[in-house]
């Protein structure tokens, strides 16, 4: 019998004395992870399988219906978004999870993509596409350290991330979370899985890993989100494979499944690709999981369907993200288990998966969040390390006249730009909400106050977002310009890529003073720039820097010199896309390109 203290809510810690095997930590996983499965009900197991919504789910759910995982989606999160805030809804959560007869902890996952990024005061690091600017697999992984230290500290255990999509065509909506456009860069950047989970996955500060989108997200006709990727199987393993093959040797725990098709087969449903070539080819064993609602696409009909789950469970999907409808999901699984569509055999093996984790992940012995890690969350050197990244990250596209560095004395500088002080528009999709949002969203250096930071007491800057007010007698204008928040459909662009009036018209203004213009490119994606790049004196891509936009100013005034290489091919018109390495076309700047 389980021995249950706190009125029946947590179980104590596992000890060699534990009632059944399964709680005794000195035993091998697989022998604990054997034992249990043998105690476990029909509708244990399905609780194990399904991933609810915080917002859909009460802790009393949690125990009445054994559910396996809880999920926070983009901008989900605690009334009291704060470190401790987070802490305390997690061990809620977990609190309930013990309570239940066998006392199964669950694994809370969240999209911390750049950083903690749903949580308030977070150290937000630069997106994908300005690490793969960095080639800096080293970086990465200290990248990954700092963020399971921020996650840990607010009890969290599971990451979506990191994102290993090729993405070939800047037209799509998620170009950010790429970390280049060809499977080498991906693959190398694939140490932050290791930086997430550590070097076991039940030492300090250990997360579990997500690899996604399984696969070929980034290759879709048009740059459609969500779309199709049409490639011979050849290709497919040539492009897109890679980043995944490198992640599984890096023992990555979970591996998410992608919205798109492949030759228009939802991935969700593709028991080649999931079981096949991952599972049994790749030797990959940890589990699968389905994104969010992906499951319900695979009939082409709205909505969670019998044939929807049997096809992903038996395509190998081993937990599945029903954020809304997880109720109707365990009832449409037991129904399918028990007319034999879905074998007990496949059941079982998604259990053991998921149970296999927990237990490496050391749930069973420390259930609760680990706050000696919460004070971590938006700390100084966590910062510190960001900012790092952000320099790294910049790409000098042009300086003509050598008009970078700036001199950090003397002069007047002119800043413009609808990206030059606003942390949200810097940080991007992603960030405290789904898409993101424009203004002070979360506690940061804007760019404009790394510059103001960086100039000495000689020096004079001067702010207007649209440029107005510049004379003659300022020796440099910095236009700090390009995209505002977006996450994935919203942000797909199949109708341009070029700078807005908006921004244009902030440039023009500033060369009409006659001063040299700088113009900093705060994008998720290379721009249609060609037609403006004359007329620019030097030009700067910054990405999507985050929290941190010291680290642009670093690089504009010579504190660190610039090193970052472009992740894309940079096109020439809009007209050419997708364009990417070795196609035969030629760009504005190619792939690797950046001036020292």
């Amino acid at each position: 019998m389980l021995v249950l203290v706190a009125a029946g809510l947590v179980m104590p810690p596992a000890t060699a004395t534990a009632a059944f095997p399964y709680q005794d930590p000195a035993l091998p996983v697989p022998v604990r992870v054997a034992d249990l499965v043998s105690r476990m009900s029909l509708e244990e197991k399905l609780g194990q399988m399904t991933q609810g919504e915080r917002a859909s789910v009460s802790a009393a759910d949690v125990t009445a219906y054994r559910l396996g995982s809880v999920l926070s989606g983009g901008g989900s999160a605690p009334q009291v978004n704060t470190a401790a805030g987070w802490a305390d809804m997690y061990d809620g959560y977990q609190k309930a999870a013990l309570a239940t007869p066998l006392g199964i902890p669950l694994v809370y996952g969240v999209d911390a993509v750049h950083g903690h990024n749903n949580v308030a005061g977070a150290t937000i690091f630069p997106h994908n596409i300005g690490l793969g600017a960095t080639r800096d697999p080293g970086l990465a992984e200290r990248i990954g350290r700092a963020v399971a230290e921020e996650v840990s500290g607010t009890g969290i255990d599971w990451n979506f991330a990191p994102c290993l999509c090729v993405a070939r065509d800047d037209r799509w909506g998620r170009t950010y979370e790429s970390f280049g456009e060809t499977p080498d860069l991906p693959a190398s950047m694939a140490s932050i899985v290791t930086g997430l989970q550590g070097e076991t996955l039940d030492g300090p500060a250990s997360v579990l890993a997500t690899a996604k989108h399984y696969v070929g997200d980034g290759g879709t006709a048009g740059g459609a989100d969500q779309g199709d990727t049409r490639l011979s199987e050849a290709d497919l393993r040539a492009v897109h494979l890679p980043p995944f093959e490198a992640a599984v040797r890096r023992g990555v725990g979970s591996v998410m499944i992608s919205f798109s098709r492949w030759n228009g087969v939802k991935l969700h449903g593709h028991r080649y690709l999931i079981t096949t070539v991952l599972k049994e080819e790749l030797g990959f064993g940890g589990f699968v999981v389905s994104d969010w609602n992906g499951i319900d696409q695979i009939d082409g009909l709205r909505g969670t369907s019998a044939l929807d789950v049997r096809t992903a469970v038996n395509a190998g999907v081993d937990m599945v993200m029903v954020p809304v409808e997880w109720r109707r999901f365990i009832d449409l699984l037991r129904a399918e288990v028990r007319a034999g569509r879905v074998s007990t055999a496949r059941v079982d093996d998604a259990v053991r998966r998921v149970l296999t984790k927990k237990f490496e992940l050391g749930l069973f012995e420390r259930p609760l969040t680990d706050r000696s890690y919460t004070a971590s969350v938006g700390s100084a050197a966590h910062r510190a390390l960001a900012r790092e990244a952000v320099a790294k990250s910049q790409v000098v596209l042009k300086n003509a006249g050598g008009v970078l560095p700036l001199a950090r004395t003397g002069g007047r500088i002119f800043v413009a730009g609808k990206n030059a002080d606003d942390i949200g528009n810097q940080s991007g999709g992603w960030t405290i909400t789904w898409q993101g949002l424009s203004g002070a969203v979360t506690p940061g250096t804007t760019i404009l106050q790394g510059i103001r930071n960086t100039v000495g007491s000689a020096a004079t800057v001067t702010y207007s977002s649209d440029g107005s007010g510049i004379d003659g007698s300022y020796r440099v204008a910095v236009a700090v310009v390009g995209e505002t928040p977006y996450a994935e459909t919203r942000g797909d662009r199949p109708g341009g890529l070029a700078l807005d009036a908006a921004d244009l018209s902030t440039i023009a203004t500033l060369r009409a003073s006659g001063v040299p213009v700088v113009v900093v490119l705060v994008s998720g994606r290379p721009l249609d720039i060609a037609a403006e790049l004359p007329g620019w004196n030097a030009a700067v891509a910054a990405w999507l820097p985050g929290t941190e936009g010291q680290g642009v100013a670093d690089v504009l005034f010579g504190v660190v010199p610039p090193t970052g290489r472009l992740p894309m091919t940079w096109m020439r018109s809009f007209s050419q896309q997708p364009i990417n390495a070795g196609d035969g076309q030629t760009p504005l700047f190619a792939q690797g390109y950046g001036l020292t």
